[in-house]
């Protein structure tokens, strides 16, 4: 077999959906598997919907997650362009479509908006379904009348023309092999009213000028596969693997959409999770490894990657397990990286002089997604209102009458102690807990719950009270023993 030579093809529209990066990543990996060949392509012929912002879209998010491409627009090896518009330029697509017109497998569509108009409507079934399906009209036209419509600078597409009668079938990675009935395709149109190839005909192209050997789409294109195949077959071109992934549904079984608030990769990033994580989590959703394990670095992906394993069913984009896994590469991240996403939000949520290197050491292991970082450590800007109801502890066998005592205890003990290390205030502590013969629970239940107002917290009271200080834990016990006191 010739070197895997795979393809990223994207439209600049819009944010890269979860799907895209899927597309991506699994071409990236089937190429990187085999050593073969991983190629950016730019397909911008449909103007109406380019966004010029969309382009750095999609280079920062294919270097953010390290998919880095070995051709494209900014790495010519040959077969370039890589721009659609500008492969264009040379009239090819248009003189790949006429040749095709030759040979009888596509003709020149003259029909108005009207017509089609029209055509559509009296196509619907009763229950009101579009039959979206062109009647060959056009290509019942004579030689000559086709001649004079050109001269005439009628405005025209190129439609493909596919046969009304017996069976095409395709072969699929995934699915196997696929019988459909040509009745059910439709001449659907190659070379646009503007002169630009439609996505469906320039990725034929442009694949068989790049050499592509596989090529990776959702499973919703299954349906236009046969048509892919009659192009090949009717310029003499070898057929590209075919690897068709299943749907992406969220949590509901239903087609992740765009609004669902986790559709993109920019969503995912806003909202805390990591790079790798998301690789990782996107990889998954329709592949299974043959070990058990979930956590995987991409160049441990491109060793395990076999395509051959991407599952028919549908994939759920289960955002709580996507947490738990970004949870996990938060825990094994080294301090200095993770302070760089952790102390923005820090920052934000904390407005006193506190060291904030030590907040973000206790939520390191306590958080999924940085933007968690918020509701753990906001008491430490100022101690929210809380009810004293929160002394009692079972398990700690606390409430408010011995929670007072303690408090009541502990306050001038702390008031002249000076080392509020974590291993001073520990020691002080200590000392108390074995002169008054109490569990540990006894006393830190009502220490911890007075410096920070909350039942969870990342760090127990020692931890809380030396990034506080002595001044402001003192105030805070103070408040604790005036709040149960006039309960």
């Amino acid at each position: 077999m010739s070197k895997i030579r795979t393809r990223f093809a994207p439209s600049p529209t819009g944010k890269m959906h979860v799907g895209n990066l899927r597309t991506a990543l699994y071409e990236y990996l089937i190429a990187k598997h085999e050593n073969g060949t991983f190629v950016l392509r730019i397909e911008d012929t449909d103007q109406e919907r380019f966004v010029p912002e969309a382009l750095d879209i999609i280079y920062n998010t294919m270097k953010l997650t390290g998919l880095n491409h070995d051709e494209g627009p900014d790495k010519d090896g040959g077969y370039g362009p890589y721009v659609q518009s500008e492969r264009m330029k040379s009239g090819m697509y248009l003189e790949y479509a006429k040749e095709l017109v030759e040979k009888g497998e596509a003709y020149y569509c003259f029909c108005t908006r009207e017509r089609l108009e029209s055509l559509r409507a009296s196509s619907t079934t009763e229950d009101g379904k579009e039959i979206a399906k062109y009647d060959k009209h056009c290509l019942n036209l004579s030689k000559e009348e086709v001649e004079a419509n050109l001269k005439a600078g009628m405005p025209y597409v190129i439609r493909q023309n596919n046969p009304v009668s017996g069976t095409t079938t395709f072969h699929d990675a995934i699915y196997g092999d696929i019988t459909v009935e040509n009745e059910e395709l439709d001449d659907m149109i190659l070379i646009k009213a503007d002169g630009y190839p439609t996505y469906n005909f320039a990725n034929v192209v442009d694949d068989h000028l790049m050499g592509i050997t596989h090529v990776v789409r959702g499973n919703e294109y299954l349906s236009s596969a046969p048509k892919y195949n009659r192009l090949y077959e009717a310029f003499g071109w070898e057929v590209p693997e075919y690897v068709h992934c299943p749907i992406i549904t969220d949590e509901n079984h239903k087609k992740l959409a765009k609004r669902s608030g986790h559709a993109s990769v920019e969503d995912l990033l806003g909202q805390g999770f990591l790079p790798e994580t998301i690789v990782n989590f996107v990889a998954l959703l329709g592949w299974s490894p043959s070990e058990d394990r979930e956590i995987y670095s991409l160049k441990e992906l491109e060793e395990v990657f076999d395509y051959h394993h991407i599952s028919k069913s549908p994939a759920v984009f289960d955002i709580t397990k996507a947490k738990w896994m970004n949870g996990e590469y938060i825990k094994a991240m080294d301090m200095e990286r993770f302070l760089e996403y952790a102390l923005p939000v820090i920052r934000e949520t904390v407005k006193k002089e506190y060291d904030l290197t030590k907040i973000a050491e206790l939520v390191k292991t306590r958080i999924e997604v940085f933007p968690d970082i918020k509701e753990k450590i906001d008491f430490f800007d100022e101690l929210p209102e809380y009810d004293v109801a929160m002394y009692t502890h079972k398990k700690m066998k606390t409430n408010s009458e011995n929670s007072l005592e303690v408090l009541q205890e502990m306050l001038p003990l702390l008031e002249e102690w000076e080392d509020y290390s974590i291993a001073g205030i520990e020691s002080l502590c200590k000392e108390y807990i074995a002169k008054k013969e109490l569990k540990n629970g006894r006393v830190l239940w009502p220490l911890r719950t007075a410096v920070s107002g909350k039942q969870m917290t990342p760090g127990g009271a020692y931890e809380i009270m030396e990034i506080l200080g002595k001044e402001e834990s003192l105030v805070r016990i103070r408040k604790g023993i005036e709040m149960l006191e006039n309960a």
